[in-house]
């Protein structure tokens, strides 16, 4: 295992224990403060996600979105290739996908321009860490490559990190929002 890689896991371990104490804390209205950004995107073709173990549920404000434009969830197609976005309805029949995230059983894929995107820990500069495998650095440089689009990071406050180990090819954030508050990158 390299120096990086070593960083990265240790990194995730610790992510992964403070965002499951926050996870388990509980609490009504964590989506709130996304529906409030959300807001100012009404019509905008965004994709969220099926939030899986205790990842923090965009849900709730991905309902409301779907109210006023589309909205979608990732797909994943192949091991190495950017994710596809399939359209997606609050009451939408979903089926398992893979990694345990549940996609729609009848999917039509769409092009979004703003993606929430789940992870394990974020920081102050805009950097977040993921799972590892890559899925939404891909995707993100391969939307990016055709036009602005709008990437925040939604997680749990508990999740901030001093500082995280990164790679050339991690996509940073555009925006972060957390159940408390905004943290906006876009004039770095």
């Amino acid at each position: 295992m390299t120096d990086l890689a070593a960083a990265k896991a240790a990194a995730r371990k610790a992510a992964f224990a403070r965002r499951r104490a926050a996870h388990e804390a509980g609490g009504a209205g964590r989506a709130g403060v996304l529906s409030s950004v959300l807001a100012g995107y009404r019509g905008v073709p965004l994709a969220g996600y099926m939030p899986i173990r205790t990842e923090i549920d965009p849900r709730p404000a991905m309902a409301e979105a779907a109210a006023h434009g589309p909205v979608a969830v990732p797909v994943i197609v192949a091991e190495a290739a950017p994710l596809r976005f399939a359209l997606w309805e609050p009451e939408a029949e979903m089926v398992a996908g893979a990694f345990g995230a549940a996609v729609p059983a009848r999917p039509e894929y769409v092009e979004p321009e703003i993606l929430i995107v789940p992870l394990v820990a974020f920081d102050a500069a805009g950097n977040r860490l993921g799972y590892g495998g890559g899925f939404y650095d891909r995707t993100l440089e391969a939307l990016r490559a055709r036009r602005a689009t709008l990437a925040i990071g939604f997680a749990y406050e508990a999740q901030a990190a001093l500082d995280l180990p990164l790679e050339p090819t991690d996509q940073p954030l555009d925006l972060i929002v957390t159940e408390r508050r905004v943290i906006d990158l876009r004039r770095r």
